[in-house]
């Protein structure tokens, strides 16, 4: 029986690529603040999953919400600057407006050392080219509930996607929420196509179990063709296989050459291949302070063993660490290098890359 903790070909590091993941996504500014649970109820507003709402909505919330922190953010926007954060070398691809918010959009990520390449449009007057927004709003459970203003961010054209770059990264990683842009089959049928003919894996997240639900079919078909490494959660991976449990989600999603990695909150991550499911711990914390970015950290933090050349335990433990750093604060973004964090697990592991 082939050894469970040997990665997939298509997943085996590559250093001679120059970028070690390119994440492809919504580009959206991030509205971060504590609420009362009451405001959810009052905007329609579902508890831990994400709605999409109007320009209109969005000044209501806007007026809604007192005290809040901005910053330049988006699920795998989130997880870029997790990579960076931990030493590796990531590009995010996206579009936003040809405003004041676009362009600190892109200086945000340059300064946190993540590659932007953004296609810039112009507004209309409406909030169709304006750069995205999403409200991330934190009830006292530390649960987090996101209202997003779309904006520029669905409008990424498949021309957008560059074979030469993405022929030099490892990985391309994208997440359900690009199924809600007006060009997806394209844009992702663009993305699996070229990084099947460049050698690079492709890695997906689900992002939401309402996505999940909007995008089924599509989602499911990735996952079963084209996909090299899924990142879900429990209530995602339960919702695209329809399974009773977790336990079940697990074995429906074996299959050759997939690695899945599923996060179960307090109690860590289960990572599934085609013949075995081992389980990696959470990462202690004094207290979960807001669990916005929890999943896009844990990508992080995988995304960066893998592509170094570490096993997939120890990408799990990157990933854990990562995660538990973002749920300590209000957040979606570390507030301390993970390179730091992540210090004595390399140096017990030793750089597996060279």
């Amino acid at each position: 029986m082939p050894d469970p903790f040997v990665l997939p070909t298509a997943l085996v590091a590559r250093r001679d690529r120059d970028l070690d993941v390119i994440c492809v996504g919504t580009a959206l500014v991030d509205h971060l603040a504590f609420v009362d649970p009451e405001l959810l109820v009052t905007f329609g507003l579902a508890l831990g999953t994400m709605t999409l709402i109007d320009a209109a909505v969005a000044e209501k919330l806007g007026g809604a919400i007192v005290d809040y922190m901005q910053v330049s953010g988006g699920t795998v926007a989130n997880t870029a600057v997790g990579i960076a954060s931990l030493g590796g070398n990531a590009a995010f691809i996206g579009a936003v407006g040809t405003d004041d918010l676009g362009e600190r959009y892109g200086l945000d990520l340059e300064e946190a050392g993540v590659r932007a390449i953004l296609e810039r449009l112009v507004p209309d007057g409406t909030s169709q080219g304006a750069t995205g927004r999403c409200f991330v709003l934190v009830t006292p459970d530390a649960e987090r509930t996101m209202a997003t203003m779309l904006g520029a961010g669905p409008l990424l054209d498949h021309d957008a996607i560059d074979a030469t770059l993405l022929a030099s990264a490892q990985i391309v990683y994208f997440d359900g929420y690009v199924l809600d842009f007006p060009d997806a089959y394209r844009l992702i049928g663009r993305i699996v196509d070229v990084a099947q003919r460049a050698g690079t894996a492709v890695a997906l997240g689900l992002a939401d179990p309402l996505v999940v639900k909007r995008h089924h079919a599509a989602l499911s078909a990735l996952v079963e063709n084209r996909v090299d490494l899924l990142f879900a959660n429990a209530f995602e991976a339960i919702a695209l296989t329809g399974a009773r449990d977790l336990e079940e989600a697990v074995k429906c999603l074996r299959r050759p050459g997939l690695v899945s990695m599923i996060t179960r909150g307090s109690e860590g991550a289960v990572i599934s291949l085609e013949n075995d499911t081992f389980s990696i711990p959470a990462d202690p914390v004094e207290a979960v302070v807001d669990a916005t970015g929890a999943g896009d950290s844990f990508a992080a933090g995988a995304l960066f063993g893998i592509t170094h050349g570490y096993s997939l335990p120890v990408a799990g433990q990157f990933g854990v660490l990562a995660a538990a750093e973002v749920i300590s604060h209000l957040g979606a973004r570390p507030q301390c290098a993970l390179s730091d964090r992540a210090s004595r697990l390399i140096a017990s592991e030793g750089e597996k890359s060279d």
